[in-house]
């Protein structure tokens, strides 16, 4: 009696492309100068607020030096590589009131956009929150020196780069009322996922998101 063999076996697709994009996602960097122009302001303040006894003896001409490059840090990153390396976008506004309000925008991911990439994001996330901390770094080494003179252009570059770090903390956590709880906790993710990135999949963003807090 012969018996027919069945072929209870299924086609199964293999969908390398969404690996191809995970790859690519992890490994490159999509927008270098938004990248580069990420670092630069903020490195370069800190770099000829260091140097600046080496560069110039004149304290007005560094003062105006450094604070003129924190001032291009800030809107650079409010304005544009918040936006293209991470999606995120934050404001304050006041309405008629007088009241303050902060808007929080995430860019919403379509076939047509441009994602950004892990690396990027890993990027932008470290200079944001590294940065604030040499400031401050700064103003105690200033204080306990006596350099007096400075600790106005470190209360400015401290106030400037912790600014743009809770604008985008609140608009990462989509303005949490319990802010002090929640950002000790997206830190402290964020700083041990750039340590072990393999541990960790970064959810995309999903809509166009606008919060008011």
């Amino acid at each position: 009696m012969k018996q027919a063999l069945v072929d209870d076996t299924e086609d199964v697709s293999l969908d390398f492309g969404n690996e191809e994009e995970l790859a690519f996602r992890k490994a490159k960097i999509r927008h270098p100068v938004a990248t580069f122009f990420h670092l630069f302001f903020r490195v370069s303040a800190i770099i000829t607020y260091v140097g600046c006894d080496w560069f110039s003896k004149s304290f007005v001409g560094c003062f105006v030096i450094v604070l003129l490059l924190l001032s291009f840090d800030f809107w650079s990153v409010k304005n544009v590589t918040g936006r293209l390396m991470v999606g995120l976008r934050w404001w304050n506004q006041i309405d008629e009131d007088g009241k303050s309000h902060w808007i929080f925008e995430a860019r919403k991911v379509s076939p047509d956009t441009v994602a950004a990439t892990e690396a990027e994001a890993r990027v932008f996330w470290l200079g944001l929150i590294v940065c604030p901390m040499i400031w401050i770094v700064f103003f105690f080494s200033s204080l306990f020196s006596l350099k007096l003179k400075w600790l106005a252009l470190v209360i400015a570059g401290i106030s400037l780069q912790a600014a743009n770090l809770y604008g985008y903390v609140l608009c990462k956590v989509g303005g949490e009322s319990d802010i002090s709880k929640v950002t000790a906790s997206f830190l402290s993710r964020t700083v041990f996922q750039t340590a072990c990135p393999s541990d960790f999949q970064k959810p995309g963003l999903e809509g166009l998101e606008i919060h008011k807090h």
